[in-house]
């Protein structure tokens, strides 16, 4: 267990050097000029000095714009470090991913993205469109499912918090959005809502991230 501990650690460790929040993006400058007063500043500038986020430009993180499928599967992937290194493909062939999402263009930046977070246990639909925005809901889940694949997390009995819009939830992601509340990764709003059907901005997927890589960082002390 203790091997087992060590050797997610080091993947962790990795997975910081190569953190992005998407393909063709700028490497981030002395600091980005547009994050006063953003909810988790913070957070945000924290990753950014230790190397783990991009900005749109060398100065603008822009932080407001909506997540796209692509940035957010990167995003995930990378950050937790996905890979294939354990999976074993007849006949050594790696499927692209177009073969596994028809809309994805299999030279694409965030290509190898999907390929890792397929086979690494997050549920991407078939049908899904890289360009299209991400949901609160459907980022909560995919990265859940990522840090439980990546931190080997043992599968947790939970008193179900109430989420006052709980009847706007994707069935499929309920228990993952329990989960995100219990250790912490995501909050509800003032009123007890999820928001689970808006789209996620980066500056929200980058936070959940710094949480979720926090959290296990903790697991594994």
């Amino acid at each position: 267990m203790e091997m087992n501990k060590k050797t997610i650690s080091s993947v962790l460790a990795a997975s910081v050097l190569s953190l992005s929040l998407g393909g063709q993006l700028f490497a981030a400058g002395t600091g980005f000029g547009d994050l006063n007063g953003v909810t988790g500043q913070e957070k945000i500038e924290a990753l950014q000095n230790d190397g783990l986020v991009k900005g749109v430009s060398t100065t603008s993180f822009n932080p407001q714009a909506a997540l796209t499928n692509a940035q957010g599967v990167q995003l995930i992937a990378g950050g937790l470090q996905l890979s294939l290194a354990a999976i074993t493909f007849e006949a050594g062939k790696v499927p692209t991913a177009h073969d596994l999402f028809p809309a994805a263009k299999e030279d694409a930046w965030y290509a190898d993205a999907f390929v890792n977070a397929h086979f690494n246990g997050v549920e991407l639909p078939e049908s899904i469109d890289p360009s299209a925005s991400m949901t609160k809901e459907a980022y909560t889940h995919y990265l859940m499912q990522a840090l439980e694949k990546a931190g080997n997390l043992p599968m947790i009995n939970i008193k179900p918090k109430d989420i006052a819009d709980e009847d706007d939830l994707t069935v499929e992601y309920q228990g993952s959005i329990q989960r995100a509340l219990v250790r912490g990764i995501v909050k509800l709003d003032a009123k007890g809502e999820f928001h689970p059907k808006a789209e996620i901005t980066r500056a929200e997927a980058a936070v959940m991230l710094y949480d979720a890589i926090e959290f296990l960082r903790g697991e594994l002390a």
